[in-house]
């Protein structure tokens, strides 16, 4: 166990939905005010160690046979929020999406045909129960969709570089108004000047996601592990946000030179991210 909890976040990137404890129903409303009285609320990496804790015995436990009681905590003009972790349904969330990036004899050595099938059979039986459900939290691993940062401004920015031991935090907050105005508005742009494609796809998908919480949410984007995969230099320096912002604006005036420029810069620096994941 000493191995596990040594283990720095994984490269990915999290956004996450702070919902009101008004928008929870009791018994769970209740749950979540404790909860966050208490003030000893756990930070991602202590989700990541309890996840790697699963994978460590034989054969490894992909999804956790219990849902999290735990989430994250954040006030909003004096309001109390909170994202659950709901860690068992994003676990099944997940398991879907391997088979796309790993060769099946990779993924049978990482989780034989019988534990998957078995996950598999688990959630199809949840989500009979439980056909709403949805996550608090989405993950991107290795780099951030541009969908992502369409709905934060530059100005919404935080940055902390960290000292000794302490990792360096990059994110931006927004209230989810504004989140869904300047999706909507970033997607009507696209639909204006482009095809319909990945770009739009993207901003759609996110916008239904949004849509189903609270109007007094908070939306946050987290670096989360992809500051480990970045220096110094590149996280100050990065503006993602902006760029995204700069190309949209570009092209609603209908500067495609501006808006190629823009973009441009976005992909390549996640572009430099994304390639490291093969790197020794």
């Amino acid at each position: 166990m000493a191995v596990v909890s040594s283990v720095l976040v994984p490269y990915a990137s999290y956004l996450r939905v702070y919902e009101p404890l008004a928008a929870f129903p009791e018994p769970e409303r209740g749950h979540w005010q404790r909860y966050a009285e208490r003030g000893r609320t756990p930070g991602a990496q202590d989700e990541l160690r309890r996840a790697l804790a699963d994978l460590v015995p034989t054969p490894p436990v992909p999804v956790p046979v219990h849902e999290s009681g735990d989430a994250f905590v954040a006030e909003v003009d004096g309001v109390v929020c909170v994202c659950p972790w709901r860690t068992r349904l994003r676990g099944w969330q997940a398991l879907e999406g391997l088979a796309g990036q790993f060769p099946e004899p990779v993924l049978d050595a990482l989780l034989p045909p019988v534990v998957r099938r078995q996950a598999e059979a688990d959630y199809e039986h949840w989500r009979e129960r439980n056909p709403d459900a949805r996550p608090w939290i989405l993950t991107s691993v290795w780099h951030i969709p541009v969908s992502w940062f369409t709905v934060f401004s530059d100005e919404e920015r935080e940055y902390a570089p960290g000292e000794g031991a302490t990792a360096p935090v990059l994110r931006y907050r927004t209230p989810m108004v504004q989140a869904r105005r300047r999706l909507a508005r970033a997607l009507r742009t696209l639909r204006d000047h482009i095809d319909e494609g990945p770009l739009t796809e993207g901003l759609v998908d996110v916008g239904r996601w949004l849509e189903e919480f609270h109007p007094r949410s908070l939306v946050e984007l987290d670096y989360g592990g992809l500051v480990h995969a970045l220096s110094r230099d590149s996280l100050e320096a990065d503006r993602s946000a902006a760029d995204v912002a700069e190309g949209i604006a570009a092209l609603r005036a209908g500067d495609d030179t501006g808006a190629e420029e823009a973009y441009g810069r976005f992909t390549e620096r996640w572009r430099a991210v994304k390639e490291r994941r093969m790197a020794n």
